[in-house]
C-alpha cells in the first residue's frame, strides 16, 4: 500500500521523522511536502494529499501541521476525505475501523515524535469493520457531502 504524506512547515521535521518508520512498516511513501521549514500554507498540503487518495494514488494520507485543526478542517472540504485529528492511539484505530478514516490528522505542537509513530503505527494498521452499523453511518455521511455538493 501507498501512503500519501504531506505538512506544513509547523509539521515538516515531524514528517521527516515518521517518513522512514512508514517505511519500515512495510508501506511505499508518496511524501507531498512541504520540504523545508520555510512558511507554507496547510491548506495547500491538505489538498494534495487528498486528491492523492481520490485520484487513487494512495490509500491512505498521513497530515500534518502545528495544531492538526486547521489541516483537518481543510482536508475534510475534500469530497470523499475522512480526515480525523488523532492524538492518541485509540482514535487512530477506531477511527479507521468505525468510521473508515482515510486521512489521519496530528499536531506537531501539541504530541511528541513517540507517541506521533505510535498513533501512526495504530492507524496504518488498522481496517474498517463494515460491521453494519458502520457502514450504515458511513452512507449517512455520504448522503449528507451528496446533498450538499447537488446544491452547489
Amino acid at each position: 500500500m501507498i501512503v500519501v504524506i504531506g505538512s506544513d512547515h509547523a509539521g515538516y521535521e515531524l514528517k521527516q521523522f515518521l517518513l522512514p518508520l512508514v517505511k519500515e512498516a512495510g508501506y511505499e511513501v508518496l511524501d507531498v511536502g512541504t520540504h523545508s521549514c520555510d512558511s507554507v500554507d496547510y491548506p495547500d498540503f491538505a489538498q494534495k494529499v487528498g486528491e492523492a487518495i481520490l485520484e487513487g494514488k494512495s490509500e491512505k494520507g498521513i497530515l500534518i501541521c502545528g495544531s492538526g485543526i486547521g489541516a483537518s478542517i481543510a482536508a475534510n472540504k475534500l469530497p470523499g476525505i475522512r480526515a480525523g485529528i488523532c492524538h492518541d492511539t485509540y482514535s487512530a484505530h477506531q477511527g479507521v475501523e468505525h468510521d473508515d478514516m482515510n486521512v489521519l490528522v496530528m499536531g506537531s505542537r501539541v504530541i511528541g515524535v513517540q507517541l506521533a509513530a505510535d498513533i501512526m503505527r495504530s492507524y496504518l494498521a488498522s481496517h474498517f469493520t463494515g460491521e453494519e452499523r458502520h457502514t450504515r453511518r458511513l452512507h449517512k455521511v455520504h448522503a449528507l457531502e451528496a446533498k450538499f455538493l447537488a446544491s452547489e
